[in-house]
């Protein structure tokens, strides 16, 4: 494995073999595995557990790692191509990126949706320049439409949950202050169907996922076994379901116009977790969030710190799957 950019790069065996290793490495550390290996982490945004978890986990592969902020202590660095740099960014990522490339074995990048041109962020056009500017191992960290990283450490959440392959995943939209991207429920969704579950999105309207997210999972469900659609009814959405998976993105009505967004979203506060929720679901169904999740508007406090939760398990297994991910790119 040369790049760790999308789960849909890799053969569902591949993606099996990643979860193995990582619970290997989680029971039996290999403190020595990486020692002077370096791993450079560039977050053009904010993190705490992507940062941390592949920080922890270098370490504890016996590896080092530097981060990178840019203007938090270095230059701000400018990605439109073509740009007349005559303002506050100094330096250009067709420089920057690969300089910081030559300092390390393996190199992360995180970065955003612009989240105006839904097209663009589709087509993943500013993670794709990066990945034409850096020759070493390169790890999404969080892109336009994809974060593979939390994808497989969810993946790997419901296999040590004994959550049945053919389960009942419900990705749900939920209620937040603002329009967030694509990426997680994007991740998301291609996990569950090449896992080979039923998957129901469960959104209201005008919250649809993009035509190319949902043929990407339906490709991959076909492929697995299993299936994909999507609903606005709750009683459908949640019958039968194993997992309740929460999580929020903007609207795709309108795309970019936060005006038009927060005026949709205002109507739709009861679009809140509550155990109500699952009075048709598995009687055992799990509750599973990416986090940073706003309490008692997305989830209310009592699912959140009830049994049905997972999302502190989630969150821990970022740290063991991305040190498969770093074994596996960095020992080949």
């Amino acid at each position: 494995m040369k790049r760790f950019l999308d789960l849909a790069d890799l053969e569902r065996d591949a993606v099996l073999d990643l979860i193995g290793l990582a619970q290997r490495l989680e029971h039996k550390p290999e403190p020595q595995a990486l020692a002077g290996k370096i791993l450079g982490l560039v977050f053009f945004n904010p993190s705490l557990r992507t940062l941390s978890s592949f920080q922890a986990g270098m370490a504890r592969l016996g590896g080092s790692s530097f981060v990178i902020t840019p203007g938090q202590g270095t230059w701000q660095l400018e990605t439109r191509l073509g740009a007349v740099m005559d303002a506050d960014r100094a330096e250009h990522v067709r420089e920057g990126i690969p300089v910081l490339a030559s300092y390390c074995d393996a190199l992360g990048i995180r970065a955003f949706a612009d989240g105006k041109d839904l097209e663009a962020d589709l087509a993943e056009t500013q993670f794709n320049e990066f990945t034409r500017l850096v020759q070493k191992p390169l790890i999404n960290l969080e892109s336009a439409v994809n974060h593979p990283c939390q994808a497989l450490a969810d993946w790997k959440t419901m296999d040590e949950l004994h959550v049945p392959q053919r389960g009942k995943f419900v990705l749900s939209w939920v209620k937040h202050p603002r329009a967030l991207p694509l990426a997680v429920p994007a991740a998301t969704l291609h996990m569950a169907a090449m896992r080979g579950m039923e998957v129901v999105v469960h959104r209201p309207d005008g919250y649809a996922l993009p035509d190319a997210i949902m043929d990407k999972a339906r490709r991959a469900a076909a492929a697995s076994g299993g299936s994909v659609r999507e609903t606005e009814d709750r009683d459908d959405a949640m019958k039968g379901a194993t997992v309740l998976y929460a999580k929020e993105w903007g609207s795709t009505r309108h795309y970019g116009d936060a005006a038009a967004d927060a005026q949709l979203r205002a109507k739709l506060g009861h679009w809140m977790v509550e155990e109500s929720w699952f009075a048709k679901a598995d009687a055992d169904c799990k509750v599973m969030h990416c986090l940073p999740v706003r309490r008692n508007v997305a989830i209310a406090d009592h699912v959140l710190d009830g049994p049905r939760s997972v999302v502190l398990r989630e969150a821990y297994n970022r740290m063991p799957a991305q040190m498969a991910v770093l074994h596996r790119l960095l020992l080949a």
